[in-house]
């Protein structure tokens, strides 16, 4: 995309374009020459992901059973879907005696950040064709922060690979446990369990928020998700709130056009 950018637009000599600008911003591409993080390192930080993570299944599946779903097809949905933000949107909205079909479309839009996940990490991973539709299905929110937090490309595949195995297993089996013993845990909201997997990933995000862009960035999108939560249907605020970026890289391409303006009339 920023090849494309740069390739359809000549630039001026002392001008920041926003291609240059998103360039600079974007995340360093992982190489194999990269300084190696040991193996074990990358296996507990991996572990302490899905393990955490992994719990939060109790509370889906205590939810979904609320929600007149069957231990079959609460555990189907865990199986099959396997993506948390979306499996939660969709039994939160039948609870609430939602539409089923309006339902699914919001546990769709929700999921389709996962998408954009998958361009980045095909890139970075660079797994085989053969084993592409399982990884697939373990690009989600965990997986993909674990594997960009790493310093090379062993250590992503083994970051990515250690979570999405561990948070698979586990959030099954917790969905089970929690579809089976629905009345006995009781209200899922005074264990906190709902909260683990959000909890998770803003403590893998916030490291990664270094420069004042990508601050910005994550406060615009804060406030977009928030705001736009009360008034759109569930999941299309987190799409939203992906508007951020692109906002941000076009006000710096102005600001940087604005900044070499004032230079060369200056001169």
């Amino acid at each position: 995309m920023l090849a494309l950018l740069k390739r359809t637009g000549p630039g001026r000599r002392g001008r920041r374009t926003i291609a240059d600008v998103a360039e600079q911003t974007a995340p360093p591409v992982i190489r194999d020459g990269t300084p190696a993080k040991p193996d074990a390192a990358v296996v507990r930080d991996a572990l302490g992901v899905g393990v955490a993570v992994g719990l939060s299944g109790f509370a889906f599946g205590v939810t979904s059973a609320g929600s007149g779903l069957s231990v079959l097809q609460t555990c189907v949905l865990s199986l099959l879907v396997f993506t948390g933000a979306s499996q939660f949107a969709l039994v939160g909205a039948l609870a609430a005696g939602g539409n089923p079909f309006t339902a699914a479309a919001g546990a769709f839009f929700l999921g389709t950040r996962n998408a954009f996940y998958g361009l980045r990490l095909s890139q970075l991973l660079a797994v085989p064709k053969a084993v592409r539709p399982v990884a697939a299905h373990w690009v989600i929110d965990e997986t993909t922060a674990v594997a960009l937090a790493q310093p090379s490309r062993r250590a992503a595949r083994i970051g990515f690979t250690v979570t999405g195995l561990t948070l698979y297993v586990l959030w099954n089996a917790t969905t089970l446990l929690g579809a089976l013993g629905a009345e006995a845990i009781g209200d899922t909201a005074a264990w906190g369990l709902d909260a683990a997997g959000p909890a998770v990933f803003l403590a893998l995000l916030a490291p990664m928020l270094k420069s004042a862009t990508e601050r910005a960035t994550a406060g615009i999108a804060v406030l977009l998700g928030l705001g736009l939560l009360p008034v759109l249907p569930a999941g299309v605020p987190v799409l939203a709130a992906a508007l951020a970026a692109p906002a941000v890289l076009w006000a710096q391409g102005r600001r940087a056009a604005a900044t070499a303006g004032r230079e060369r009339d200056s001169r």
